[in-house]
């Protein structure tokens, strides 16, 4: 029991530690959150309530903009009405609008009383959430199309930038429904996807995030993608209309965060509504769980900094720990951090990689090299090797040697070629250690193929 115990407390700490930088880099920003009527619906949702409570008191600044697409359908197959729609958008005829509103306003007050809970022993317990809504988006009529009248179908025409932040300043969440008024004071229809999109924009939000039953957006294996970049969802998302296939969400999801990325927005997260916790485990852990879309790869290889060093030593000392790298002091690793490029994901240094120059020989060391082992998968290594190349190249060196004393094979499968001290340049056979016995392995830069790694 004792040992169980242990086990339970050893794997909070490590989640704790684990998340620590993701609340630190997520405090004071700002999230847009489309709560889609499907996630509404879900028994789960009051998880989904609460976490979102979670983010509030951790400092991140919330906009929650719901929808209501399967309660209004239900809504109108109960009163023996149809749902029109002409080009995916629904028609909306004086009969539906009323029922509309009715459905949008009961969601209002319900999720306002969701959030407004602070029962004893629930992860609402003293959150005090002062929830705001109003009219903070202005509506226009979608008017005429092909001859069709969309009625009390709207669009966005503008958004009350000035107004939400306030409310956010203030630590309040802003709480938006699908119904928008006008200038004209008339009331309008629009879709949760595209208030969402716009307040986005508008506000510059650091993320929007959607749900999914299908916990984000599957490949055609079934495997959920965990990244994607704006030009490679186009074509999933033409792949799901010519199939047909029964995920609305995800589609609207696509159209909506396509369009946020390539005005601004950094990330845009599609996650389950179904899993317990979807929200804090795309937030919080390092790979995500769903699927997020983003302008530019999350991964970023870079050289290194000053400011990197305390990424680069929490990296290296389990590897120097076990003996397979030569230890670095903090003031050496300063005193060398130009030779250094690293792989940066979300903030945190998940790969590194030295040249040390031998100028006056031509020669140049690949050294320190190191991959977190969550990161271990996908060949990162070949991808710092392919950068230091390109580096040593551009310094006109004729060969890049490497010591090592466990990844021998991996040297050969990349081009290296086994060498002896002798085959260093005079100075490192001066630094050689014949006790720790490192492999010596070299290779011509002059027949390296980068595009071969």
């Amino acid at each position: 029991m004792k040992d169980f115990a242990k086990v339970r407390t050893t794997e909070l700490v490590a989640g704790f530690r684990q998340s620590a930088p993701y609340v630190n880099a997520h405090r004071g920003k700002t999230f847009v959150v489309m709560l889609g009527g499907e996630a509404i619906a879900q028994p789960g949702f009051r998880s989904i309530i609460n976490d979102i409570a979670l983010l509030n008191s951790l400092g991140i600044k919330m906009v929650l903009v719901y929808g209501a697409r399967p309660q209004i359908n239900q809504a109108l197959q109960q009163a023996g009405l149809d749902a029109s729609y002409h080009k995916r958008v629904r028609i909306t005829d004086d009969d539906t609008f009323q029922l509309i509103k009715q459905v949008a306003g009961a969601l209002q007050l319900d999720i306002t009383a969701r959030l407004s809970m602070s029962l004893s022993n629930t992860p609402m317990q003293g959150a005090q959430i002062n929830v705001v809504s109003g009219n903070f988006v202005i509506a226009q009529p979608l008017g005429v199309d092909e001859g069709i009248d969309y009625c009390h179908s709207g669009r966005v025409r503008r958004i009350d930038v000035q107004g939400i932040r306030r409310q956010l300043d203030s630590n309040g969440m802003v709480l938006m429904g699908p119904i928008a008024a006008s200038v004209t004071g008339e009331s309008f229809n629009l879709t949760a996807e595209e208030i969402a999109t716009q307040v986005a924009i508008k506000l510059k939000a650091d993320k929007m995030i959607g749900f999914s039953a299908d916990g984000g957006i599957l490949a055609e294996d079934g495997q959920i993608i965990p990244e994607l970049l704006p030009k490679d969802a186009e074509q999933i998302m033409q792949r799901l209309e010519q199939e047909d296939c029964c995920c609305a969400a995800s589609l609207a999801f696509l159209h909506a965060a396509i369009s946020a990325c390539r005005a601004g927005v950094p990330r845009c997260h599609l996650i389950s509504h179904t899993a317990d916790g979807a929200l804090l485990q795309e937030l919080f852990s390092r790979d995500g769980i769903g699927t997020q879309m983003v302008n530019e790869s999350a991964e970023k290889l870079r050289p290194a900094t000053i400011a990197d060093i305390g990424g680069i030593l929490d990296l290296i000392r389990p590897l120097e720990q076990q003996g397979l790298l030569v230890r670095r002091s903090r003031e050496q690793l300063e005193m060398e951090i130009d030779h250094f490029v690293l792989i940066e994901r979300e903030g945190l240094v998940i790969g590194c990689a030295a040249l040390y120059p031998f100028a006056d020989e031509l020669v140049g060391e690949f050294a320190c090299v190191a991959v977190h082992p969550d990161y271990r998968d996908a060949d990162r290594g070949s991808v710092l090797l392919k950068y230091v190349i390109q580096r040593a190249k551009q310094q006109r060196y004729h060969t890049l040697f490497a010591l090592t004393t466990r990844s021998i094979h991996w040297f050969l499968e990349h081009g290296f070629e086994l060498a002896t001290v002798d085959d260093l340049p005079a100075q490192k056979k001066q630094l050689y250690n014949y006790q720790r016995k490192s492999k010596i392995l070299a290779l011509a830069l002059s027949s390296a193929l980068s595009s071969s790694l």
